[in-house]
């Protein structure tokens, strides 16, 4: 069995969805959308991105929420992304 989304109403009274796996594990969890149609279009673009979206690995500093860099201009080369096969 497939996977699904649930759209739901959550604590402060926001439309979200949650991806759940085939034995019901709670995978994702939306943003809040103002109501069910736009949680539905949530779903779809999620639906659309899911299988063509890359894996992306990001590394943070706890002060920047972005990974440190010695120098002030970095090179183009330390830019590169590394992409990972979804699997």
């Amino acid at each position: 069995m497939a996977g699904q989304f649930e759209i739901f109403t959550d604590a402060e009274s926001n439309v979200r969805f949650r991806l759940l796996a085939a034995d019901g594990t709670v995978l994702a969890v939306s943003r809040a959308f103002d109501d069910k149609r736009q949680a539905a279009n949530g779903i779809m673009a999620v639906r659309e991105c899911a299988g063509t979206g890359l894996i992306r690995v990001v590394r943070s500093n706890p002060w920047t929420g972005q990974h440190a860099s010695r120098n002030a201009s970095p090179s183009p080369a330390s830019h590169r992304r590394r992409h990972l096969p979804a699997v």
